[in-house]
């Protein structure tokens, strides 16, 4: 296990240099393996990213049939997915045979996971971490049951999944933006008879349309409406996963937080629906450069490189509501580089942080609060000002609405629970770092979610 004391105070905000790689992308990873899995045939791949959460897709598409040969080495794991799932018989597998996944802390295996049963003569239950248990499933279930699947019960984990041969084109018009709705809609699309559609309020990750393409089926993007026609089949690919913005997002932040910092980061995606973060970086004075590579193997994909050096006046921002689904992965760590921003900065419209692996809202809140920064909750917005820690070895234990509560600190120092939360264990390690200080983040080992280099990684750019 990971020590959970992280010692910033050592470092006495010297500034992060060098080049670096960050793991495959996790969005990527998750459809890589599950189309992988879905073709006829044989598809080699490499760079995905290996994490507790695209381990459990993984797991999921062997349990389902797929035959996965995988090796991990420096980008990744690399090796050969061969499908097609669900290819064992329904007398020794399937309806007569109920089948158990566990999903552990994975929304995304989950809700595609959805999608992608809905369609298969299966009666299949998906479990998950006391975390995902507690997350919206509704919103994927209740267009999936329109177009003929049954899910028993609706809402959260654990869910019995019971498929139709004959599912129903559907022309959903989704109240939220959200890639793993839309995804599983389109894989339950491709089983169904007809033409499906999903619309979307603003554009959300299109990984999925833009790589099922490289898997022989075609998709049709009408603005903010997909649509795909049923009866299409998946044939072999082979896959390149480039690095993973949302994890790049941190170390990137915590070069524009040291003086004199300068970090570049190679291969990475540069998907329009993921670099919004890159956008509002800009905005707030920080110096970023991208540059963008020839188009490779995987899809429609872009990637590139980003160099972010420090600068000094960064000034505050407006996040806009249409923004947040290009960004909302990367809230956690924007809003900690508020704090350094002359005036006040608003995230406008993140109530979806509420139902993400941690309530992250008020989470971000109360570990600023205790950090001594100073935020607000207003309604669904977030704002922050500028300050630095001020700390003054006061801490919070438990998650609390409203004010935040304070107790002792421990080890000398200040404890912050990521409450299980990939994304808020990372956002306090950089806050340790960029602010010299020593924090302590009992659940730190929750990085493995989505990045469980990261420390190493950190401390190579400090130079050890």
């Amino acid at each position: 296990m990971t020590s959970s004391l992280v010692r910033g105070s050592q470092f006495d905000r010297c500034p992060l240099t060098g080049t670096i790689s960050v793991p495959g992308d996790k969005s990527l990873s998750h459809r890589v393996a599950l189309f992988a899995a879905l073709a006829n045939g044989s598809s080699q791949v490499s760079g995905l990213l290996d994490s507790f959460d695209v381990r459990a897709t993984l797991a999921a598409v062997e349990s389902l049939g797929a035959h996965v040969e995988l090796v991990s080495d420096p980008s990744g794991l690399s090796g050969t997915i061969a499908g097609p799932i669900t290819s064992r018989s329904e007398e020794s597998f399937g309806v007569h045979e109920p089948l158990q996944i566990d999903c552990g802390n994975s929304g995304t295996t989950t809700r595609l996971l959805l999608g992608l049963l809905s369609g298969r003569q299966l009666n299949v239950t998906l479990t998950g971490d006391e975390s995902l248990s507690r997350r919206p499933m509704r919103r994927v279930t209740e267009p999936l049951s329109e177009m003929g699947a049954s899910f028993s019960p609706m809402d959260h984990l654990p869910i019995t999944v019971e498929g139709s041969a004959s599912l129903r084109a559907i022309d959903y018009h989704s109240p939220i933006a959200s890639a793993q709705v839309k995804s599983a809609i389109l894989l339950a699309g491709i089983s169904a008879q007809g033409t499906t559609s999903f619309s979307e309020p603003q554009k959300s990750r299109d990984h999925t349309e833009l790589l099922l393409p490289a898997f022989g089926v075609a998709v049709r993007v009408d603005g903010l409406k997909v649509s795909i026609e049923g009866g299409q089949e998946l044939r072999p690919s082979d896959c390149a996963v480039p690095g993973d913005p949302s994890s790049a997002a941190f170390l990137l932040v915590a070069a524009a937080l040291l003086p004199h910092s300068q970090v570049t980061i190679t291969n990475l995606s540069l998907n329009p629906t993921r670099t919004g973060f890159m956008a509002v970086l800009r905005r707030m004075g920080v110096s970023i450069e991208i540059k963008i590579n020839e188009r490779g193997t995987l899809g429609q994909e872009l990637t590139g490189d980003v160099t972010v050096s420090w600068r000094d006046n960064l000034k505050a921002t407006t996040v806009t509501a249409d923004e947040i689904p290009s960004l909302i992965d990367e809230v956690p760590i924007l809003a900690l580089l508020a704090t350094a921003a002359s005036g006040n900065t608003r995230f406008e419209g993140v109530g979806e942080l509420r139902v993400k692996e941690s309530d992250r809202l008020s989470a971000i809140f109360e570990g600023l609060s205790v950090l001594g920064c100073h935020a607000v909750v207003d309604g669904d917005d977030l704002i922050v000002s500028q300050g630095p820690p001020t700390h003054s070895e006061s801490t919070f234990s438990e998650p609390i609405h409203g004010e935040p509560t304070h107790s002792g600190p421990a080890h000398g120092g200040i404890v912050l629970s990521a409450r299980g939360d990939h994304r808020l264990a990372m956002t306090w390690i950089v806050a340790a770092r960029a602010f010299a200080l020593d924090i302590e983040v009992p659940d730190i080992d929750c990085c493995g979610v989505s990045y469980p280099g990261f420390i190493t990684d950190l401390l190579s750019l400090s130079g050890q």
